[in-house]
């Protein structure tokens, strides 16, 4: 494309705003003066005006004519091959394509298999030559029924199984093209749904799953997780993002919803009466000790990066709104031209935060309140690995059972009977957690020991200080085609091989991701291992880049990268040595994470090394 004069002024406008000190109503004015300039310059401007005439002065008509045709502001030459297929057809509008391929029993070309993702149908060739199936369960409740009807769906048209997922989720695997439809509406007539769950769309939206039930949240989030669901659903706009997107609700319950590896993160706080004196409101706003949501922003720890806090306070009646504002300006912003660039993040780091709020508030009909950090105080830390074993909930006599599902992989013969003890002990409802295992909530104290057999009969566990318990996987290589190795398959080995060996008296977590995109979250683990490939005598094999000291909530961090290309084979026996290290040079009641962070990595090299 060729340049013009005012180029360089188009790509410094944010520089300029955000470095000077304007006000919010004195950047607006400023930008649209600038890109006016800069817009007029660039292309000869040819607007209509309101009586019909033909005008060459853009603030007598709202556009340029002779620009060149944009898709949400970029010019359509300059989109990337996903966006110029969206710019032809929306992602959601694929449904004759699915139909035709499901009566032909036929698998889709590249564009297709991007556009099936919009209604959670992935073709995962080569690792598998069928398809996977993506719900939305929002917060992760389901009744037993509907567990029930994902077994039958896993049953009659994949194969027999299906695996509890990162984000609360389920996902299903083998299908054939010619069931396509036929998963679809059978998934639709239990009451669930799997559009938007893959591509650029926002995900499944996460909430505390213990959300309503434990005695130590400050809010249950679950009204808001399934509110902004189901806004979600029915908003077509929202299905037209850059990059897949992430929001977490986190109350402040015992289990951990990470939610600060979200693009957007609402984490409940208290504001008490002596930081509200300490530190009165901003002028004309009204605050009133209580329950808040403070948002946090840009987690993507794929990037190494963890999400932080955008300095506002929003009362949580204003929470979905406000999600739904920073998504808008998302899908309005974000870079369409670049896929490694197209993620909240990348916007954030090109505006600023500042920006990026001030964009925010323009489509809210309230203020977003600034308020520190500090005034504010923090939830209740989360439990190590409360998703496992037996917890009182705050109603009197009930308990819930986090049921230790190793690397969330299920039989559907295992869900049926968990239905059966969630309708015949509990109230006939199931939660799933972001730790891939799930919960039976709602069991009296008089059925807990009877429901603690059954689940050990039905092949699972829930003792919470199993290492097991502790494993996160992703997908791996036996059905995801950028995975270096066989994630899933690895982490039940080396478990089996530590819970043989060790007795640990502190909870551990084991994160394994098969590639870069870190679905496993290897980056917040306390050991976290990273597939790669190596060459060894000529021939590839399966290996793990190895970081340690990760962490989420109170302990967020990032891990450190300590050792590269272990082959999986050692992996077992590099583990339990690392292990053994750590119990017998930690300091009373040190965890894992904490014990490497005050090592430097040559230290570790060398300690876990001997």
């Amino acid at each position: 494309m060729n340049t013009s004069p005012m180029d360089p002024l188009l790509r410094n406008i944010d520089t300029v705003l955000n470095h000077g000190a304007f006000s919010p109503e004195q950047k607006e004015y400023l930008e649209g003066l600038f890109r006016g300039i800069a817009e007029r310059t660039r292309y000869p401007f040819v607007g209509a005006t309101p009586q019909g005439t033909l005008t060459a002065h853009p603030a007598a008509a709202p556009a340029n004519l002779a620009a060149p045709e944009t898709f949400h502001g970029t010019p359509v030459d300059e989109l990337c091959k996903q966006e110029r297929w969206k710019y032809q057809e929306h992602g959601l509008d694929c449904w004759d394509r699915i139909l035709a391929h499901a009566e032909a029993d036929r698998f889709p070309d590249e564009e297709n298999t991007f556009r099936f993702r919009y209604h959670g149908l992935f073709y995962v060739a080569p690792a598998q030559n069928s398809f996977m199936l993506r719900c939305r369960i929002s917060a992760g409740e389901l009744t037993a029924a509907q567990f029930r009807g994902l077994a039958d769906i896993a049953d009659e048209f994949g194969n027999g199984r299906a695996a509890i997922t990162t984000r609360s989720n389920i996902q299903i695997r083998e299908i054939a093209p010619r069931n396509l439809v036929n998963v679809l509406i059978r998934l639709q007539s239990l009451g669930l749904t799997s559009k938007g769950s893959g591509v650029d769309n926002v995900r499944n939206i996460t909430a505390s799953p213990t959300a309503g039930i434990d005695p130590q949240e400050l809010i249950d989030t679950r009204p808001y997780a399934h509110a902004l669901h189901h806004y979600i659903l029915n908003h077509r706009d929202l299905y037209d993002l850059p990059r897949k997107f992430n929001v977490a609700f986190e109350g402040g319950g015992a289990i951990d919803t990470v939610a600060d590896t979200n693009d957007i993160g609402f984490v409940a706080v208290r504001l008490p009466e002596e930081g509200l004196r300490r530190q009165p409101p901003p002028a004309g706003v009204s605050l009133q000790p209580g329950v808040y949501f403070r948002v946090l922003l840009c987690g993507i720890t794929g990037h190494k990066q963890l999400a932080s806090d955008a300095g506002i306070l929003v009362p949580p009646h204003e929470a979905v709104a406000v999600a739904v504002a920073m998504i808008r300006v998302f899908i309005d912003h974000g870079d369409r031209t670049n896929r490694q660039k197209a993620r909240l993040k990348y916007l954030v780091d090109k505006w600023g935060l500042d920006r990026f709020l001030d964009e925010t508030a323009k489509r809210l009909a309230f203020p977003l309140i600034r308020y520190p950090r500090e005034a504010c105080e923090p939830p209740p830390p989360p439990i190590r690995h409360a998703h496992i074993g037996v917890y009182r909930q705050k109603q009197k006599g009930l308990n819930y059972i986090g049921v230790l599902v190793p690397v969330g992989l299920l039989t559907t013969r295992q869900m049926r009977r968990l239905a059966d003890l969630a309708e015949h002990y509990g109230s006939g409802h199931i939660r799933l957690t972001p730790w891939q295992n799930l919960l039976l909530v709602n069991i009296p104290d008089a059925y807990v020991e009877t429901v603690k057999r059954a689940i050990v009969r039905t092949g699972l566990h829930y003792e919470p200080r199993h290492i097991l318990g502790g494993l996160v996987a992703c997908t791996g290589n036996t059905g995801c085609k950028y995975a270096a190795t066989d994630t899933k398959g690895h982490a039940l080995a080396v478990g089996r091989h530590l819970a043989e060996r060790l007795n640990l008296d502190l909870p551990i977590n084991i994160h394994f991701t098969g590639c870069p995109h870190s679905c496993a979250q290897h980056y917040v683990g306390d050991i976290g291992l990273q597939g790669v490939k190596v060459t060894l005598n000529g021939e590839s094999m399966e290996a793990y880049n190895i970081v340690l000291g990760g962490g989420t909530g109170p302990d967020a961090a990032i891990g450190r990268l300590v050792f590269s290309g272990i082959l999986a084979s050692e992996l077992p026996a590099l583990l339990e040595r690392m292990l053994r290290v750590y119990l017998e040079r930690r300091q009373p009641g040190e965890s894992f994470a904490r014990f490497t962070r005050r090592h430097d990595i040559k230290q570790l090299q060398e300690m876990f090394s001997s």
